[in-house]
């Protein structure tokens, strides 16, 4: 069980901290994570359970674009042509986030968790988890504007599952 907010996560997101945890130890990979607009919670989660939590290695709160760049070298001008939100910056932060780390399986999430500016979509958040040895998978959800907690909590549920995907 997670130690810091057991009292407010739903149950099917703790489950599948532990599932992905399990995971990670029984194959003993290590995980980092790469995240904007959930602000390290991921992270955070995935450090809270007793046992499991060397499967954990580091995680980049990368929230602005200077972040994005510096940290996990997500060139500049793949975020000025395509846009902090999307497929390209993701993957690109997947896989800045093994490049910089010894870890085995990266997540990475960057959306609009709030309102978003004129034009963008809020509740847009692109995905992508990446392994040693594989090819990096994207994944693009749509949860709407329900507001920044309800769609950090669906980022989570998301990127655990696949997280999970990845360990298999």
């Amino acid at each position: 069980m997670t130690e810091t907010l057991s009292d407010v996560l739903p149950d099917d997101v703790e489950a599948a901290i532990q599932r992905v945890l399990k995971q990670a130890c029984e194959r003993d990979l290590k995980i980092t994570t790469a995240e904007s607009c959930t602000g390290g919670l991921i992270a955070s989660l995935l450090t809270d359970v007793e046992g499991c939590s060397h499967a954990f290695e580091r995680g980049f709160v990368v929230y602005t674009e200077d972040a994005k760049h510096q940290m996990l070298g997500v060139p500049m001008e793949m975020l000025e042509k395509e846009g902090a939100v999307s497929r390209a910056v993701a993957v690109a932060l997947a896989e800045g986030a093994l490049a910089h780390s010894p870890a085995d399986i990266s997540l990475s999430v960057t959306g609009f968790a709030g309102p978003a500016g004129p034009g963008d979509e809020p509740g847009l958040v692109h995905f992508a988890s990446a392994r040693r040895g594989r090819p990096t998978r994207h994944l693009e959800a749509h949860f709407g504007d329900v507001g920044r907690g309800a769609i950090r909590i669906a980022c989570v549920r998301t990127g655990l599952g696949l997280l999970r995907e990845m360990l298999s």
